[in-house]
């Protein structure tokens, strides 16, 4: 099936006229623009590319990551109570 012709798109009109009537046409003409154009520039647009990550350590990090690791604090018992 082929692009549509000239008699298929008059057709498509008069449809959509009878359906929503002469005023509402433009607006619906004129939010469909602004839809696809607001499409348009969101797809072109380009985001700001996130910045590399330095991964090659400094020497504040290799002297961090050559100390011993701080102690993990023991979790405390509770006492249990009894329920009289």
């Amino acid at each position: 099936m082929g692009p549509l012709g000239w008699p298929e798109i008059i057709i498509i009109l008069v449809v959509l006229l009878l359906l929503f009537g002469a005023k509402r046409l433009p607006e619906m003409g004129r939010s469909l623009g602004r839809g696809m154009r607001e499409f348009k520039d969101a797809v072109t647009t380009s985001e700001p590319e996130p910045k590399e990550i330095n991964t090659t350590p400094t020497p504040a990090t290799q002297a961090a990551t050559t100390e011993t690791p701080a102690q993990q604090p023991q979790p405390q018992s509770q006492p249990k109570s009894e329920n009289v």
